[in-house]
């Protein structure tokens, strides 16, 4: 053997032995034999320590230099525990038996042997042998090779992600694993493209799905019909845009309501009403439903046509203001019927008769018996009286026989707020129907704070009503700004309109008096109104109570006569405006035999006047001489009623007595049927107006009488009920009373 010979295996020999020094040699795994003994690099005690330390510190800097190259595995670095070592290492195909380094001459290994230190590479195959290793002489490439789970040990959360990570990566370079790994890339890469194209096919499809729904809802914008068909109902109802959502939830809302409200148009189209029809009314309250009662009464197979305007059958309006808000109704919003308890407790409906009732106007022609149709959401913009036609706002005409008009009257607006921005408008209502109550009793449940413009008939009713329902309910506060000194101070005296202020601020109305509104702004949710005295009311909604106007709009085009100071169609005393044209209700400007031309807007008016007005379509040719009647209704401490002339500017003479249980409250007022004079001495001219001071009396109940020349024109009941036909003797005498004091107590006030 030459020298080179030798050189050359020294140089294996020590290169193989640096190779198992840098190298875990473990045996296999699973076994219940004893712990092997631990290999070391050099055998001599004295170089040991010094071997085991610099081996210590070379896998320390391997472990950083490893953590600093690849950063993502920082998490899943782990120092395992010391594993045991193969006792039997083949070198050049013999076997050394390599005891533990102990300062015994034998060394002689204990049954167990723990590494002095902590390796930081992963483990490797369950089973590998010297000769395994030394077959490749990269150790940095053998160290940086995948690491092998062991099958036989419980599995490293760490290693587990590891090897989950490698199997959902695709390497472009092929690494290991050959065909089969780059198979299975490519099926998991065509199924990502499948599932990306799938994406945007449903994502395209969706979009023109959402696109033509959206064509659909605002078609259905247009139409209420389809709320009869729930299941288009339930879809369009959701296809909601979110920059609209609160406005087309509003209108949805609204048409539902409108729906169960009976709020449609009957019929559909104009077309199918008759051509022509031997009683046509216009309007569609109260007076048209009592002239038709009358014509029914004089024809019994007389065919009426209503033609109205609104989305209802006909009801009546006082209710809406007073009993309804003191009806507990279990129903649900809107309330279909409007069902409320009267004062006696007796129940009815809002409406005067149920839609079965009504004809439709398809069947009006074909009908034997006649019957009354109401043709609902139409509108009439001209009369013809010497041709006797009417033409519809969309040019229909109908012929008649005989017409009345009963248009009624609309509530007005104080212009500050009609021309107001229309954020403003939103928190601005009148009130005057069914829908206007609904929604201010929604606002009212929701414990809203309501403002109310206004101390007339509507305006302290409709506050003493929501204080009642805000108390029961616990709602929020109800504000009554007026620019009088008092409530009901154009009907009321002075004094009186003062106690009965007083009255309502006990029962929890915020009563402000001689306060007019000069600006209202919008914030956020409320309005902000201020007045002129200095305050500024955060009000959610702003109800305008200050009146109304007679509904004339036909009388331009008709070439009818507009009394110019009272407003309304101008009747003679047969409440005609032209040859076989009447008009009855709250638009008609009447001549009164004892207190002139007036124009009344009461209930009991319509009903009187309605009523005479279908007996002169028959033929009657009877004059009216009706004194109406109107009622109110304070809470429950306060109700009136009030017959002919009653005016605040009149002189007042009262007489009152202390409340009694005995004063009970009707609902339908019996007219007197006595015919004869009352016999009292008459009054001298002189005799002053009596006053009362509002601080030392209490007004529980009494009459009121209203004078003008001498003379009784009105009658005030204050608390005092079932006199009313006592009352319109006395003004229909039209005599002067000496005392009035004994004229008071023919009404029996100390009873």
């Amino acid at each position: 053997m030459s020298i080179l010979s030798v050189r050359l295996l020294a140089q294996k020999y020590i290169r193989q032995a640096t190779i198992l020094a840098n190298r875990r040699i473990l045996g296999p795994a699973g076994q219940n034999s004893a712990p092997p003994p631990v290999i070391y690099g050099h055998t001599r005690s004295a170089h040991s320590s010094l071997y085991q330390m610099v081996k210590k510190r070379t896998l320390e800097a391997r472990s950083k230099m490893q953590a600093s190259k690849y950063p993502n595995n920082q998490a899943c670095i782990t120092s395992p525990a010391p594993s045991e070592y193969d006792a039997d290492v083949t070198r050049g195909g013999e076997t050394t038996s390599v005891p533990c380094p102990i300062t015994s001459a034998t060394y002689q290994l204990p049954p167990q042997c723990e590494l002095p230190y902590k390796a930081g590479y992963a483990d490797c195959k369950a089973v590998c042998s010297a000769k395994d290793v030394l077959k490749s002489s990269d150790c940095e490439r053998l160290s940086s090779s995948k690491p092998v789970i062991d099958s036989c040990k419980a599995e490293n959360p760490c290693e587990q992600f590891k090897r989950m990570r490698e199997e959902t990566s695709c390497n472009d370079d092929g690494g290991d694993g050959g065909d089969g790994k780059d198979e299975e890339c490519e099926c998991r890469m065509k199924d990502l493209r499948f599932k990306c194209m799938m994406g945007a096919l449903a994502a395209l499809v969706t979009g023109g799905l959402v696109s033509q729904l959206n064509r659909l809802r605002r078609w259905a914008d247009s139409n209420v019909w389809w709320f009869e068909h729930p299941q288009l109902a339930w879809l369009i109802s959701r296809l909601t845009d979110d920059t609209e959502a609160k406005k087309r939830a509003e209108k949805d809302d609204q048409k539902k309501r409108n729906l169960l409200a009976g709020l449609i148009t009957s019929p559909p189209s104009s077309e199918s009403l008759p051509k022509h029809v031997p009683y046509l009314i216009i309007g569609g309250g109260t007076a048209a439903f009592s002239a038709f009662r009358a014509i029914k009464s004089n024809d019994a197979t007389a065919k009426v046509l209503m033609v109205s305007n609104e989305f209802r059958k006909p009801y009546m309006r006082p209710p809406l203001s007073k009993e309804l808000w003191y009806t507990p109704n279990p129903n649900e919003d809107p309330i279909k019927d409007y069902r409320f308890k009267q004062w006696t407790g007796s129940e009815r409906s809002l409406f005067f008769e149920p839609d079965e009732f009504f004809l439709a106007p398809e069947k009006l022609d074909g009908s034997d018996h006649g019957g009354i149709s109401v043709a609902q959401g139409f509108a009439v913009k001209k009369v013809d009286a010497n041709k006797r036609v009417v033409t519809l706002n969309d040019g229909y005409e109908i012929g008649y026989n005989t017409c009345l008009i009963a248009t009624g009257c609309s509530p007005k607006n104080l212009p500050m707020f009609r021309d107001a921005p229309p954020s403003v408008r939103e928190k601005i209502m009148v009130y005057r129907t069914p829908d206007d109550f609904d929604r201010l009793r929604r606002l009212a449940a929701q414990k809203r704070s309501i403002t109310i413009v206004g101390n007339g008939f509507i305006g302290s009713e409709l506050a003493c009503s929501l204080a009642h329902y805000s108390k029961d309910h616990g709602g929020g506060k109800v504000y009554q700004v007026f620019q009088e000194e008092g409530n009901m101070s154009r009907v009321l005296p002075g004094y009186l309109s003062r106690w009965t202020m007083a009255k309502m601020q006990a029962q929890g109305v915020c009563v402000i008096p001689n306060a007019m509104v000069k600006n209202a702004t919008r914030d956020e949710s409320q309005l902000k109104v201020e007045l002129n005295n200095g305050m500024t009311l955060l009000s959610d909604i702003v109800v305008v109570c200050v009146g109304c106007s007679a509904n004339t709009d036909l009388a331009g085009p008709s070439s009818l006569e507009v009394d110019r100071s009272l407003g309304g169609f101008v009747v003679n005393a047969e409440l005609e405006a032209r040859t076989n044209l009447y008009v009855a209700g709250d638009a008609s400007c009447f001549y009164d035999p004892l207190l002139g031309r007036r124009r009344v807007e009461h209930h009991d008016h319509s009903v009187v006047s309605g009523r005479l007005a279908g007996e002169n379509m028959t033929g009657a040719k009877k004059p009216y001489t009706h004194q109406s009647m109107f009622w109110s209704d304070l809470g429950p401490e306060i109700g009136y009623e009030g017959i002919g002339l009653v005016d605040a500017s009149l002189p007042t003479v009262g007489v009152f007595a202390l409340p009694t249980k005995e004063a009970k409250r009707v609902d339908q007022l019996p007219e007197s049927q006595e015919k004869g004079s009352v016999k009292v001495p008459t009054p001298q001219s002189d005799a002053p107006p009596v006053t009362c001071e509002t601080d030392s009396e209490n007004y529980g109940k009494g009459v009121i009488f209203y004078l003008k020349n001498g003379k009784v024109v009105g009658v005030l009941l204050w608390n005092l009920f079932n006199r009313i036909g006592l009352a319109r003797t006395i003004i229909n005498q039209n005599a002067k009373y000496e005392d009035l004091n004994e004229l008071a107590k023919l009404f029996e006030i100390h009873a």
